[in-house]
């Protein structure tokens, strides 16, 4: 059975800082490329960050450019987005995504809540 199941979300400052974490279980982890996604209500889902199979590459929205940083620990079959200098606008339910293009598989986990107070 397929699981992401994300952690770490909840109410911060602005301009503190959270780790969420997604942990899999039920697929070869270390083939997908990972990200990390948010909504708020009434809007389509934003990514906010990538990460390739093997850490080659990362690609981060530019509206988080330089605040936030994914990774991913394939032994863990966990993927972090380290968020800092967290602005009210951050506020959102955020989702990790597995993905594999050559198979068609996409996955996503439940979510998790980070809102940041001014």
């Amino acid at each position: 059975q397929v699981q992401l199941v994300e952690s770490g979300g909840g109410l911060v400052q602005a301009g503190g800082s959270l780790r969420l974490s997604c942990t899999a279980s039920g697929f070869t982890f270390s083939s997908y490329a990972m990200s990390w996604y948010r909504q708020t209500p009434g809007t389509e889902r934003e990514l906010v960050a990538t990460i390739t199979r093997l850490s080659s590459s990362t690609n981060i929205a530019d509206s988080v450019k330089g605040r936030f940083t994914i990774s991913r620990d394939d032994a863990k079959g966990t993927v972090y987005l380290q968020m800092n200098s967290l602005k009210s606008e951050d506020t959102a339910v955020y989702y990790c995504r597995a993905d594999r293009q050559a198979l068609g598989r996409i996955y996503w986990g439940q979510g998790t809540q980070v809102t940041v107070s001014s």
